[in-house]
C-alpha cells in the first residue's frame, strides 16, 4: 500500500482541463493601449507591486508617464463615476499584463524552489486551484472547454460541495471590491475545484 494513486491528469488526455492561457508581462513602453489594463511598477533589483490599473498615458515635456490606480480604487472610479488620486509613474517602470500564448508542456515539473531575475516581473504560469495552500482573495480563472472566464476573485477556501463536489465560491472582481468599500456582499457562483486556476 506504499504505492501512490495515479495521477488522473497525467499527460492531459482529453477529458482533463486544460490551463487557461498564461498571462505575460510585457513593458508599457511597447504600443498597447494602457486604459483599464492591469499592471506593476517597480524598478529592476529593487521589487514590484501589483493589484494596479493604469490609465492612458500623459506625455509631460519629454517624459511619458502612466497613470496607475490602486484596483479597488480603479474599480470604485468606474462603477461610482467619481474621480480618484492617480500619481503619475514614469513608462520605464511600468509593467502591463497581457494573455499570453499557449505554451507546449514543460518536460519535467519545476522544482518548488526557483531564482528569478530581477531585470523585469516574473511571469506566473497558472495553477489550479486544488494545488494551492488559500485560495481566498487570490485572482482566479473559470476554465469551461475553450472558455475562460477572468476578473473573479475566490471568496472562500475549497470545501464539499451539496453534490459531493470539492468547490469554491468565486465573485466578479467589482463585486469583491464593492464588497469592500460599500458593504455590499457579493453574489457568488459555486465553482467546481478543477476548473478553477489561480491566474
Amino acid at each position: 500500500m506504499s504505492n501512490p494513486l495515479p495521477d488522473p491528469f497525467a499527460d492531459h488526455p482529453d477529458w482533463a482541463p486544460q490551463p487557461p492561457l498564461p498571462v505575460e508581462i510585457v513593458p508599457a513602453t511597447g504600443r498597447i493601449e494602457l486604459r483599464g489594463r492591469r499592471v506593476l511598477v517597480g524598478l529592476p533589483g529593487l521589487g514590484w507591486r501589483g493589484d494596479l490599473r493604469a490609465d492612458e498615458r500623459v506625455v509631460q515635456g519629454s517624459r511619458t508617464y502612466v497613470p496607475v490606480i490602486p484596483e479597488h480604487e480603479w474599480y470604485r472610479a468606474e462603477s461610482e463615476q467619481v474621480e480618484v488620486f492617480a500619481p503619475l509613474v514614469p513608462v520605464e517602470r511600468v509593467w502591463v499584463e497581457t494573455v499570453g500564448e499557449r505554451r507546449p508542456p514543460a518536460g519535467p515539473t519545476e522544482p518548488d524552489f526557483r531564482l528569478v531575475s530581477l531585470d523585469a516581473p516574473t511571469r506566473r504560469p497558472p495553477t489550479p486551484v486544488f494545488e494551492a495552500d488559500s485560495v481566498t482573495g487570490r485572482r482566479v480563472v473559470h476554465v469551461t472547454g475553450t472558455t475562460e472566464q477572468r476578473d473573479l476573485r475566490a471568496v472562500t477556501e475549497t470545501y464539499s460541495g451539496a453534490d459531493g463536489d470539492i468547490c469554491v465560491r468565486v465573485a466578479p472582481e467589482l463585486e469583491w471590491y464593492r464588497w469592500a468599500w460599500r458593504g455590499q456582499a457579493p453574489t457568488t457562483m459555486e465553482v467546481p475545484v478543477h476548473l478553477l486556476w489561480l491566474e
